[in-house]
């Protein structure tokens, strides 16, 4: 049994719902649970003296801060579902998930859903249909904990962003860039055209007007978030289903069927089923800009969930989860794309923002 666990066992009987295995927000909440559904003051009491003792000392700083986090979350449910082959479901769960609301000027809305931190294996397997060598080697990769948007940033949310002139930090911003603009559910499309300039002055003004820390997430962030723990090809299985995605339906992955292709993007809710972290539109619609600079394999990446940003030139950025008009191999956890940072001619580039931990305290 590890220290922690150790001086835990001495003050609560609720120990073993805190084994380090586990993330500290999902360990804090497991053990509150076990104790209210005993109907047990005292003991959770001690759980939260428990988790504060081990707060006070310096490794357990990240601990601390997210029991106080946890105490500000709101609790969402939604539903996840697992495919087969062909693209039938074969299972389907309700799960619960935290997060915390922004609120932008105009009113809009953005959702921020906690990620727990973890280990996951990034890149591609071998013999997984479709891979690429850029995907290569499969390395382990350890993530810390953060939020990320729910959604890809939509047209309204980014408006309600780029109008503020004086939000304005390093560049101007077109207010209304999206190619599919100007449709009855335009504000709810996710917004596209933007350069990865753009969406770095997008999140430098977010946290301006927030008092956040907002950024484009590091590609590895990005693909623990989009497998949410799993292995497959996509998060909901071996392939992809027109159920579940918005991509280029005339053509289909293992042995999927093909559908009514949309040639367009569609509103970020038009599919309601979510990875198993809450997140939704991980594969298709628009891909997404990362912080990171192109690399050609991952020999020499980062293992610690940081942006890759040297050994290269800087000239290309990473894309991840693939359009609306793409194959569907290239929505894929693992497929990676790359594009000119200054460029913003694409109608099929948009951006999904992270937030590092702490943006909910007072």
């Amino acid at each position: 049994m590890c220290r922690s666990a150790r001086i835990t066992a001495s003050l609560s009987p609720y120990w073993h719902w805190l084994e380090p295995s586990q993330d500290p927000l999902a360990r804090l909440d497991l053990a509150l649970a076990a104790a209210q559904r005993n109907q047990d003051q005292e003991g959770e009491n001690l759980v939260r003296n428990a988790i504060a003792a081990l707060a006070s000392r310096e490794e357990f700083k990240e601990i601390q801060s997210l029991v106080q986090e946890s105490d500000k979350l709101n609790s969402f449910e939604f539903t996840s579902v697992t495919v087969n082959r062909r693209g039938e479901e074969i299972k389907r769960e309700a799960k619960q998930a935290k997060y915390f609301r922004e609120i932008l000027p105009n009113d809009v809305p953005l959702e921020m859903v906690y990620i727990p931190g973890g280990e996951f294996m990034m890149g591609s397997p071998e013999k997984e249909g479709y891979d690429y060598d850029d995907e290569k080697p499969q390395h382990l990769v350890t993530v810390s904990p953060f939020f990320m948007g729910k959604y890809p940033i939509t047209q309204a949310q980014w408006k309600a962003i780029a109008s503020r002139t004086d939000l304005k930090v390093e560049r101007d911003l077109d207010s209304n860039p999206a190619y599919f603009r100007n449709r009855q559910d335009s504000a709810h499309r996710p917004v596209e055209k933007v350069s990865w300039y753009d969406a770095v002055e997008f999140c430098l003004r977010l946290s301006r007007h927030t008092g956040g820390e907002y950024r484009l997430p590091s590609e590895a962030e990005w693909e623990y978030a989009c497998r949410a723990g799993t292995t497959t090809p996509f998060h909901f299985g071996e392939t992809i289903s027109i159920q579940l995605a918005n991509y280029n339906t005339d053509y289909t992955y293992e042995k999927g069927v093909k559908g009514e292709y949309l040639k367009q993007t569609t509103p970020v809710e038009y599919f309601q089923e979510a990875n198993k972290f809450g997140l939704c539109e991980m594969h298709g619609n628009v891909w997404e800009w990362c912080e990171d600079d192109w690399h050609e394999h991952y020999e020499g990446a980062p293992t610690d969930g940081s942006a890759w940003l040297s050994d290269n030139n800087g000239t290309t950025k990473v894309v991840r989860g693939g359009s609306c008009g793409d194959h569907p191999y290239l929505c894929r956890c693992a497929s990676r794309g790359y594009d000119d940072p200054g460029l913003d001619l694409s109608n099929g580039v948009g951006l999904r923002v992270v937030c590092a931990l702490g943006r909910i305290l007072p």
